[in-house]
């Protein structure tokens, strides 16, 4: 890659990464946050005013010490103790305010982040065009959780670490320039020969030291960028393929599948190793070179300084200044080489998130795609369209009508997209064109329904509060839902998709509906787990509901045996797009 393109691409992701903090330092908690930042740079600016008292210090002390003035000395010593008082205070201050940043920022980030991410089903959409082949960010768990951790602490820890080394630089390098004096270089023959006389010998010393180590960091740790994506990427697929196992324990244990997911397993972790030990090996050859660098910064200003020294052009005070600011200097130009790590993992960081921001955004700008949806006393569809998220069309031109009193039954072989069609009812479905009129006091049971960690009582409620219900009214749904035991575990905390078996949840899942006794019910093989006297005491209390209500019902069954509490039928037709309707 030419240097062109590498100065072009750390200018694109500096622009996101300014994108990504620039809504903190505008929002509601500006003040908060431009206070806090404007206390951290002072504090570092105080930082940078006490290194230069302490270059100052080392003159006159290690001249003392040269001169044998023991007044100086014990002066100079007393002098020490306040000035590393004010720096550790400094120090002190610097780090708390800067976490207190940190802090604020990630709690900031990560509201907004779950907002949007929860906002208008972009979680789902996300999902779907995952698996439909789109080209979107996996594990939002760990953009969220991880990322904007890393980012904030990074982007902090960075941008005060370079305002640092400009400032250190400013500060120190008059000084340098000052002590250099004049140095006499030899010219070369082609050029006339005699001596060169240089100023500020120190400083250009220090700038070529620099930029030479700037380099050969550069060059040596090219590959960590990349590297540092795919480690976090193969940690979260790790993590992510471990809770499903967790999801999945009893069907796996059931299938004997423990080796299986054991090889797997290891092979997600094979990944993980594989890609770490490669890092590691290109960042143990950065190391090798940084920690020689660092190590030669020590003793490269003595030896250029050594010969004024030994011809008395110098004392050991200022020999001990001169080290003192060329060791600042060449830190200051070094910020790239000290650094080189934490960028290429702040430079990963970025542009996870950023790749995550931008889907958000596009969801967002997307979140009235699908069918157009309204409200009304019954539900229709006008020339409905319903497409699978690879393109395929299911369903096309569809007409179709339910009014209050009507239950329909959706019939269709396996795949034909039965669930897909409830989803376009439900106006979580992005990929449907047409228009589709539902009421709005309508309620969805899914065949595999969720259930908050928590009490029962919140189970039951959710997504409302438990106090909107009293005792009496949670009692009297689980009887009605054939669930009389759990009336007495109403305030246990539990996994709850965890602990009763897949009929007792769906039983859970019908008490809900009950519970908040909606006028439609749409029905996705909402019983396909209970046995047959169950489902048929299940129905008869949704057919109840519904009536009472004046709504309709809309299911999903299999099962010959719940025709019988329905008075229409749709039938699925995968080959010809389309659905047709018929009375029961």
């Amino acid at each position: 890659m030419s240097l062109k393109q590498k100065l072009r691409n750390a200018a694109h992701v500096t622009r996101q990464a300014f994108d990504l903090a620039r809504p903190y330092f505008v929002s509601e908690e500006k003040g908060k946050a431009w206070g806090l930042l404007i206390a951290i740079i002072a504090l570092n600016l105080g930082t940078v005013y006490m290194l230069v008292q302490l270059n100052e210090w080392n003159r006159v002390f290690y001249d003392a010490l040269e001169n044998k003035q023991a007044d100086v000395f014990w002066q100079q010593l007393w002098k020490f103790c306040w000035l590393a008082a004010i720096y550790i205070v400094i120090a002190v201050y610097k780090f708390y305010l800067t976490q207190l940043l940190q802090l604020n920022w990630r709690r900031w980030l990560t509201d907004r982040m779950l907002s949007r991410w929860l906002a208008a089903k972009a979680f789902y959409r996300l999902e779907l065009t995952r698996f439909g082949g789109g080209n979107v960010p996996d594990n939002p768990d760990q953009r969220i959780q991880e990322d904007l951790n890393l980012f904030t602490t990074y982007t902090v820890s960075l941008a005060m670490g370079l305002l640092n080394a400009v400032v250190t630089f400013v500060s120190f390098v008059g000084i340098l320039w000052g002590l250099s004096g004049v140095m006499d270089v030899a010219a070369p023959e082609a050029l006339g020969g005699g001596t060169w006389q240089v100023t500020g010998s120190m400083v250009w010393m220090a700038v070529l030291y620099c930029i030479v180590g700037t380099a050969i960091t550069f060059w040596v740790g090219a590959p960590q960028v990349l590297l540092n994506n795919r480690q976090q990427q193969f940690e979260a697929n790790f993590r992510h393929y471990m809770i499903r196992v967790r999801e999945h324990a009893e069907a796996i244990a059931l299938d004997g599948g423990e080796r299986v997911e054991g090889e797997r397993l290891s092979l997600r972790f094979g990944d993980v190793l594989s890609n770490y030990l490669v890092l590691i090996r290109k960042q143990k050859n950065l190391i090798w070179f940084t920690t020689f660098f660092g190590q030669a910064a020590v003793v490269f200003p003595f030896i250029i300084a050594a010969p004024r020294f030994f011809s008395g052009a110098i004392q050991l005070g200022q020999l001990m200044q001169i080290s003192s600011a060329f060791g600042q200097v060449s830190d200051s130009l070094s910020w790239i080489v000290t650094n080189y790590q934490d960028l290429a993992a702040w430079r990963a960081t970025t542009q996870r998130l950023a790749g995550f921001d931008e889907s958000l955004k596009q969801q967002g700008e997307h979140a009235r795609d699908g069918a157009e949806w309204t409200t009304g006393d019954h539900v229709q569809t006008t020339s409905l369209e319903v497409d699978l998220p690879n393109g395929e069309v299911i369903v096309a031109n569809a007409a179709l009508r339910v009014g209050p009193g009507e239950r329909v039954l959706i019939s269709g072989a396996s795949g034909s997209g039965k669930s897909t069609l409830m989803r376009v009812f439900a106006g979580i479905w992005p990929f449907a064109k047409g228009r589709v009129e539902r009421p709005q006091d309508a309620m969805f049971i899914p065949q595999r329904p969720y259930f908050p960690e928590g009490s029962l009582r919140d189970a039951l409620a959710y997504p409302e509060p438990a106090s909107h219900y009293s005792d009496e009214q949670f009692a009297q749904v689980l009887e009605n839902a054939k669930l009389p035991k759990l009336r007495a575990r109403l305030d246990e905390n539990n996994v709850w998709n965890a602990v009763l078996s897949g009929g007792e949840q769906q039983r859970l899942a019908i008490a809900r509906v009950l519970l908040k006794r909606p006028a439609w019910v749409f029905a996705d093989e909402a019983t396909s787990a209970m046995d047959n006297p169950t489902e048929a005491h299940v129905y008869q209390q949704l057919v109840r509901l519904v009536d009472e209500q004046k709504g309709g019902l809309v299911s999903i069954a299999h099962r010959d045996s719940v025709h019988a509490f329905h008075n229409q039928r749709w039938t699925l037709d995968p080959e010809h797009k389309r659905i047709d309707a018929t009375a029961v």
